[in-house]
C-alpha cells in the first residue's frame, strides 16, 4: 500500500516537474506556475511564454482591460448590433497577446495607451457596435500599385475595431498577421481574433509612438484619421476625446496634455 501510495505521489510529482518546464505549443500560454493552457489564468498575470496578453510595470494588459471595463465599452451597444458577441474581452486579450509592446509602458504611460486605444475604438465603432463600416460595400478603397494590387470583386471598406480601410492596409495587415489581405478582406469581419490583430497591428505602428511618447492623445487621432482634425470634424475630434478622458477617468490617470489635434 505503501509502495503504491509512494508510486503516485512521484508520478504526480513527474507531471508537475513537465508542467513547470513548460515547453508549450507555440499556441498555448506559460503560466506563472509552469504550466500550459489559456485564458487568464495561463495568459494574464505571470504569463511567461507564448501568446501572453502583455504585460507593462503596471501590470498585465489583462489586468487593466477588466471585464468590468471592456463590458463598459460593449454594454453601450445595441441589442441588434453586430458587435455585441463578437467583440469580446477574451478575443482582445487573445490578440494583445501578440503585440508585448501594447501598453508596455509605466503605470500612467500603460492606462493613458488603453484609453487611447479604446476611445478610437469606441468612436470608430459606435462603442463595439459596428464591424463593418455603414455602407460600407458601396466604397472600394482600391488605389492599386505593383506592391499592392486589388483583387476582382473585392472591397477594402472599413472593417474592424479601428475600421481597417484601403486595399494597401488590408495587404500589409495580412502579411504581418498572417492572412488573405488582399482576397479575403472579409475575415476581419468574421474572425474576431483577427479582427482585434488588425486593429492593434494598425495601432503599433501608427499610433503607439505618439501616446507613449508625450505627444498627446490629439496625435492619435491624427493618424487614425487626419481628414478630422484642424476643423475638419470638429464634432468627431470631440467625440473620441469624450470617450478619452472618460476611460481615463475609471482607470484612475491623467489624460495629460494635447488632447485635440
Amino acid at each position: 500500500m505503501l509502495c503504491a501510495l509512494v508510486a503516485i505521489v512521484l508520478a504526480f510529482a513527474g507531471e508537475t516537474a513537465f508542467g513547470q518546464n513548460c515547453g508549450c505549443a507555440s499556441n498555448l500560454c506559460c503560466s506563472r506556475f509552469g504550466f500550459c493552457g489559456v485564458g487568464d489564468p495561463y495568459c494574464g498575470e505571470g504569463c511567461q511564454s507564448g501568446p501572453c496578453y502583455g504585460s507593462s510595470s503596471g501590470g498585465s494588459v489583462a489586468n487593466i482591460v477588466t471585464d468590468a471595463f471592456f463590458n463598459g465599452i460593449a454594454n453601450g451597444a445595441g441589442g441588434g448590433c453586430a458587435g455585441r458577441g463578437f467583440y469580446t474581452r477574451s478575443a482582445f486579450l487573445n490578440a494583445a497577446g501578440s503585440y508585448p509592446g501594447f501598453a508596455s509602458g509605466s503605470s500612467d504611460v500603460a492606462k493613458r495607451e488603453v484609453a487611447a486605444f479604446f476611445a478610437n475604438v469606441a468612436h470608430e465603432t459606435g462603442s463595439l457596435c459596428y464591424i463593418e463600416e455603414i455602407n460600407g460595400a458601396s466604397h472600394n478603397y482600391c488605389q492599386a500599385s505593383a506592391q499592392y494590387p486589388c483583387a476582382s470583386g473585392k472591397t477594402y471598406y472599413g472593417r474592424g475595431p479601428l475600421q481597417l480601410t484601403w486595399n494597401y492596409n488590408y495587404i500589409a495587415a495580412g502579411q504581418s498577421i498572417r492572412f488573405d489581405g488582399l482576397n479575403n478582406p472579409d475575415i476581419v469581419a468574421r474572425d474576431n481574433v483577427i479582427s482585434f490583430k488588425t486593429a492593434l497591428w494598425f495601432w503599433m505602428n501608427n499610433c503607439h509612438n505618439a501616446i507613449t511618447s508625450g505627444q498627446g492623445f490629439g496625435a492619435t487621432i491624427r493618424a487614425i484619421n487626419s481628414i478630422e482634425c484642424n476643423g475638419g470634424n470638429t464634432p468627431a475630434v470631440n467625440s473620441r476625446v469624450q470617450y478619452y478622458r472618460n476611460y481615463c477617468s475609471q482607470l484612475g490617470v491623467d489624460p495629460g496634455p494635447n488632447l485635440s489635434c
